[in-house]
């Protein structure tokens, strides 16, 4: 099976608009028509390559390459011209759709163009090319992760219903197209009957008129959008009353910043959604019942859920493994591994699955009790202090705490005597040494930050993911 049956069965489900961008609206059918009228012209390269923000062109693009049989590959159009000339040398011979190119995409096609890309129809091959995405890479260079059509309908066909939604349901999307998540949920909203309402660019005002004026009901954002809402509305109520479902991924939330959200969105069921590119977007969901139940109660461990991601998809398998590779007992860290139909796990037609088809997310986590993931960072990120693994993600959590600081980032630098030490980044203010004990009283000396600093900003990606090699490189810069 091929995705574009996604949009052959939104296109039998009525004549409601399927996507909005721009202040124009396409139905699935229309959409379906542009994007059979697109693959004659897609089928002489071996790929397509969008560079484009969210516009209507982009399902255009993603559904006439997958008619055409050849994969859709999203570049974040926000790179420096190097790194984009470089990632497209990757992809020689492929169609190039620069942001000038996207509106002949929705121009009418001539019958007769129209009919030839009709008549083909789509491959039926579930284990073709869709997408590639190319990784963030925030600790190495970005790798192009390999999503084939089994691994989308999987996703899509094993978590959703389709047309469940009701007909006045609307969901904005925010994130760019190059995220796993921008394409998720073009599929999975298409497939539930969900119109889809494109923001070309996040701003935090604009998502709340966007919000209002569109009367949307869903949305998801990444962490550092959530925290630019949150300081838009500073106190009461967002005053978005249609908004019933946000959703939150795509990096770690601090705990501030989600219990302000919980306050400003009071009738507003939270989702923290967990997953990867190479997953094919989601594998874990904490949803709105499971952020109430842990907000309202007094036990700690059930309190504390509100600070993992959730509970498994179905179809999806957890392991925590511990470094020998043995498994780890219940709420016992160790590395973070996944498996199911959706799980991906390639790169340039190499698979890292290992022989049981588990993949290694390099996420430290464990599990509760009653099966609730716990993410405690990257495994690239722990440092060795003294022989001990240390993971950054604590120390920031307690940080984070802390009510003259915004931001927080803990690495590790070399150090001769201890391996390495542990310097605090940080956005806000306060006396370093006051920082210092601050995290002493709530964790072990041994997790204490030998050095805090502060900058304006931290770097980060376009979806919120902080950029550690970028802010190693400026301590070394600095000596700090």
């Amino acid at each position: 099976m091929n995705i574009t049956m996604i949009l052959e069965m939104a296109a039998s489900n009525g004549d409601r608009a399927a996507v909005t961008a721009g202040g124009r609206s396409l139905t699935a059918a229309e959409l379906l028509r542009l994007a059979r009228a697109a693959a004659p012209r897609f089928r002489r390269h071996p790929a397509v390559l969008y560079l484009g923000a969210n516009h209507l062109a982009y399902p255009v693009a993603l559904f006439g390459a997958a008619i055409a049989g050849v994969p859709l590959v999203p570049l974040n159009y926000r790179l420096g011209e190097l790194q984009l000339a470089d990632l497209q040398a990757r992809h020689s011979g492929a169609l190039v759709l620069k942001p000038s190119d996207l509106d002949a995409l929705l121009e009418p096609a001539e019958p007769d163009q129209e009919q030839t890309g009709e008549e083909t129809g789509s491959p039926q091959d579930g284990d073709a090319v869709a997408v590639l995405l190319y990784t963030s890479g925030t600790t190495a260079a970005p790798k192009a992760a390999i999503l084939r059509h089994r691994h989308l309908l999987a996703y899509v066909l094993n978590t959703l219903e389709f047309g469940s939604a009701g007909e006045e349901d609307a969901a904005l999307v925010a994130v760019p197209p190059y995220h796993v998540a921008g394409l998720a949920n073009l599929l999975s909203n298409l497939y539930t009957g969900r119109r889809v309402v494109y923001m070309a660019a996040f701003d935090p005002a604009g998502w709340l008129r966007a919000v209002r004026h569109e009367r949307i009901t869903h949305a998801l954002v990444v962490p550092t959008m959530l925290a630019r809402i949150v300081a838009e509305v500073p106190g009461g109520d967002a005053g978005t009353p249609t908004l019933r479902s946000l959703a939150y991924g795509g990096a770690r939330t601090p705990m501030p910043v989600l219990e302000s959200a919980l306050r400003i969105f009071p009738d507003t069921g939270f989702v923290n959604a967990y997953g990867l590119t190479e997953t094919a977007s989601s594998v874990a969901v904490l949803g709105p019942d499971d952020h109430r139940e842990a907000m309202a109660s007094d036990d700690p461990p059930v309190r504390a859920r509100l600070g993992s991601v959730g509970r498994a998809l179905p179809g999806v398998e957890f392991q925590i493994r511990r470094e020998d590779g043995t498994p780890a007992a219940p709420d016992e860290t160790g590395l973070v591994f996944v498996r199911g139909d959706q799980i991906s796990g390639e790169y340039g037609g190499r698979s890292v699955l290992d022989a049981g088809g588990w993949f290694a997310t390099r996420d430290r986590g464990r599990l509760d009790a009653g099966g609730y993931l716990f993410i405690e960072g990257r495994a690239d990120d722990t440092v060795i202090r003294g022989g001990e693994n240390i993971a950054p993600a604590e120390i920031e959590d307690v940080l984070l705490a802390h009510p003259g600081i915004t931001e927080a980032a803990v690495v590790g630098v070399p150090d001769p005597e201890w391996g390495q030490r542990l310097v605090a980044v940080l956005v806000g203010e306060g006396d370093p040494e006051e920082i210092k004990a601050f995290v002493r009283a709530r964790l072990r000396s041994s997790k204490t930050p030998d050095a805090v600093v502060f900058r304006a900003e931290l770097p980060r990606t376009d979806t919120g993911k902080l950029l550690r090699r970028s802010l190693l490189a400026d301590l070394e810069n600095t000596h700090a």
